[in-house]
């Protein structure tokens, strides 16, 4: 009987696993944010930052989520001191997973700001707190105003009027979804060479000013928008020359350096009369007239021409007798 009690307890142990000890339940505390990032724009403070949708054992945060952003001074900065005396800032609605705050800030004039966020799962447990950001809170930069854009040989110059030493321009392509920094410059007018004739573009400005590494922006200028468009001839053509051959007279000259150089125009006059046109002939600076008679003398004027059908101003007179 023994015997038998013993074996049925050996099998019942042979068929139970080893249990262990519990494992601890999980923390499912947020991750931190990372990304905290601010910049003063006009008389508001802009804060931006990444939320997380995760804990730190990569669970999802328990809902409802809530973030705890804080704005304090920085005369001398403790963690636990700051958060204490820091301002909450009320939460904003987040978009496609980014917080976006604009901060009224003028109270915060001739201080730095220091700005800090956690985020608060539905349990209750909090983060630690995000990478801290300073922010020296400066009189707001003028906003530019009367921002005007205009076609010109070179591209096309933006000009706008306020108080400043730095600005930066905008410049948004035809299709594009947002404005990219096109220059940034220390005097109120911008000559965008790269602009091309024929396509849109809209154009804004901000002023900038600096104290040691921190920035701080106006708000944005109006959009001033442009298509340009080439009414710009080339220069005439200089240094013509002629030279009379045994049935023909050859004109050469220096050859024009637009960019859109499309061609020249030969005009020519017999003894004392009109000029009419003789030929529009490539881009090279040469011709030949043919249709000469000796003893006649000939006067020559030349212009040049670009792809939009500019043509320029005559070049000096030339005059020659075929032999």
């Amino acid at each position: 009987m023994l015997r038998l009690l013993a074996a049925f307890a050996a099998l019942l142990l042979a068929g139970c696993g080893y249990i262990g000890d519990p494992l601890p339940p999980l923390a499912n505390v947020p991750k931190k944010v990372h990304d905290l990032a601010a910049v003063q724009r006009g008389s508001n403070v802009i804060v931006q930052f990444t939320v997380p949708e995760n804990t730190t054992e990569d669970h999802s945060i328990p809902a409802p989520v809530k973030l705890d952003l804080r704005a304090g001074a920085a005369d001398h900065f403790d963690e636990n001191q700051w958060a204490a005396e820091a301002r909450q800032i009320p939460a904003v609605q987040v978009v496609q997973g980014t917080a976006r705050y604009e901060i009224p800030a003028n109270e915060w004039v001739g201080k730095e700001i220091i700005f800090g966020v956690r985020v608060v799962g539905g349990n209750g447990k909090q983060s630690g707190w995000s990478n801290f950001v300073v922010i020296p809170v400066m009189p707001p930069p003028v906003r530019p105003a009367g921002v005007l854009a205009v076609a010109m040989s070179g591209g096309v110059r933006i000009s706008w009027q306020a108080a400043g030493t730095e600005f930066r321009v905008l410049r948004k392509d035809e299709g594009a979804a947002d404005y990219v920094l096109a220059a940034t410059v220390q005097k109120p007018e911008y000559v965008d060479a790269t602009a091309e004739f024929g396509k849109p573009y809209s154009y804004i400005v901000q002023t900038v000013a600096r104290q040691g590494d921190k920035v701080a922006e106006s708000e944005l200028s109006a959009a001033v928008s442009l298509t340009p468009v080439d009414t710009f001839p080339p220069a005439a053509p200089t240094g013509v020359h002629a030279s009379a051959a045994p049935s023909s007279i050859e004109l050469s000259w220096e050859r024009n350096t637009e960019p859109d150089l499309n061609g020249y125009r030969i005009y020519r006059a017999v003894g004392a009369g009109d000029f009419e046109k003789l030929a529009d002939i490539s881009a090279a600076p040469s011709y030949s007239d043919r249709a000469v008679e000796a003893g006649k003398a000939y006067r020559y004027v030349i212009t040049a021409l670009d792809r939009a059908g500019n043509e320029s101003a005559r070049s000096a007179v030339l005059e020659v007798a075929a032999p």
